[in-house]
C-alpha cells in the first residue's frame, strides 16, 4: 500500500472544504489558530511513518486527551470506572448540562466534558500529581518528551469555562466528584490543552491498534503508579492495558468518540477515533496503523470538517476498516 501517495491524494481532495466550518471562537487561544492549516499522519505498526502538510506543528488536541485520561483511569481501577460513568452515546452536546440533570450526576460517556471531569477526579485519587501524569503518559505514547501543555490555552480555558465549572459543580452536587471542583477543573483544563503534533498523536494512538502493547522498540514495562518504565534493564514491549480493556476503549471511542455525530464517522470512517475541538482526529485501524489529520476549522458538532472528509477518503482509497 502506498500510503504517501494516499495521504496526498487525500490532502488533494479534502483541500476543496477549505472555508467550510469555523475556528473554535469560544475559547479564546484556539480563535487565533490560522484556520487554513491542515496536516495528516499515519504511522504503521512496523515503525513506517507518512505525512502531509502540517503533520509536524502542534496543536491543542482538546477532548482527544480524554482517551489518554481513560485508558489510565482503566489502568487504576479497571471497570469499577463504569460505575460513575456510563458507555453509552450521548445524542446530546459534549457540555450538556440537561443530561447531566435528568440522569442523576452519572455522565452518558466518557468522552463528553462531564465524563471526562469525573475521570480527572479518579486520577486525583489514585496518583499524586494528576497534570503531570497525563502529560508523563502522552509523552511516553508519542516517544517525544517535548510533547507539553500550551500553558495559555489552559489560562484562556479557565478564564472562560464557566459552562465546565457549572458542570463539575453538578456532578459534586451528586456526590460524583470527591475532590474540590477547582482542584478537578484546573487539571481538566490542563489535559484539554495538551499541544502535540499528527505525527505525535499517530504514534500515541499506536497501543491501542496493537492490543495494548505499545510497540515502540525502546519500550519498557510500565510501572503502574508513575506510568514511567519500570525496568530500565528489560528491553520488552509495554502492555499497557489488557486485551479486553484494549477492546473496551476501542468500542467507546467508535461509539461515543465524536460527540452526537459518532454514527456519521462510523457511517462515513468506519475506524474507532476521537475529535477535539481545536480540529484534530486520531483513529486506528486495529492490528495496522494509527493515523491522525488535523484542521482547525470544525462542523456545529465539534468536528473538523475536512479532518473527517481526510479520513473518509484514507479508508476509502485503502479499502481498509473494521467493517
Amino acid at each position: 500500500m502506498n500510503y504517501q501517495h494516499i495521504l496526498e491524494q487525500v490532502s488533494q481532495e479534502a483541500s476543496a472544504l477549505a472555508g467550510e466550518g469555523n475556528v473554535a471562537s469560544y475559547i479564546p487561544e484556539l480563535a487565533k489558530v490560522p484556520p487554513e492549516r491542515f496536516g495528516m499522519a499515519l504511522v504503521t505498526l512496523d515503525g513506517q511513518v507518512f505525512s502531509t502538510g502540517d503533520a509536524s506543528e502542534r496543536f491543542s488536541v482538546q477532548s482527544i486527551s480524554k482517551v489518554f485520561l481513560l485508558a489510565l483511569a482503566i489502568r487504576q481501577v479497571g471497570e469499577k470506572l463504569f460505575e460513575r460513568v456510563g458507555k453509552e452515546p450521548s445524542g446530546n452536546p459534549f457540555n450538556s448540562l440537561v443530561q447531566l440533570e435528568y440522569e442523576h450526576g452519572i455522565p452518558r460517556n466518557p468522552f463528553i466534558n462531564a465524563g471526562a471531569l469525573v475521570m480527572t477526579d479518579v486520577l486525583l485519587e489514585h496518583l499524586p500529581d494528576a497534570k503531570a501524569a497525563v502529560l508523563d503518559f502522552a509523552r511516553l505514547l508519542s516517544g517525544s518528551s517535548e510533547v507539553d501543555y500550551d500553558y495559555a490555552v489552559a489560562a484562556s480555558e479557565r478564564a472562560t469555562g464557566f459552562t465546565n465549572i457549572a458542570l463539575a459543580n453538578f456532578l459534586k452536587a451528586h456526590g460524583n466528584l470527591h475532590h474540590p471542583v477547582e482542584q478537578v477543573v484546573d487539571a481538566y483544563f490542563h489535559h484539554c490543552s495538551l499541544s502535540m503534533s499528527c505525527l505525535e498523536l499517530a504514534r500515541s494512538f499506536l497501543f491501542l491498534a496493537n492490543h495494548g502493547i505499545l510497540p515502540h522498540p525502546t519500550s519498557q514495562p510500565i510501572n503502574q503508579s508513575t506510568n514511567q518504565p519500570a525496568n530500565q534493564s528489560t528491553n520488552q514491549p509495554a502492555r499497557l492495558l489488557s486485551v479486553s480493556q484494549t477492546k473496551r476503549l476501542n468500542a467507546v471511542m467508535l461509539t461515543c468518540g465524536f460527540y452526537d455525530e459518532a454514527g456519521e464517522f462510523a457511517f462515513r470512517v468506519g475506524l474507532p477515533g476521537k475529535s477535539g475541538v481545536g480540529g484534530g482526529i486520531a483513529a486506528i485501524m486495529p492490528g495496522h496503523w494509527a493515523a491522525a489529520v488535523w484542521s482547525p476549522e470544525i462542523n456545529r458538532f465539534g468536528n473538523s470538517v475536512r479532518g473527517m472528509k481526510a479520513l473518509e477518503l484514507l479508508t476509502t482509497l485503502t479499502g481498509e476498516s473494521i467493517f
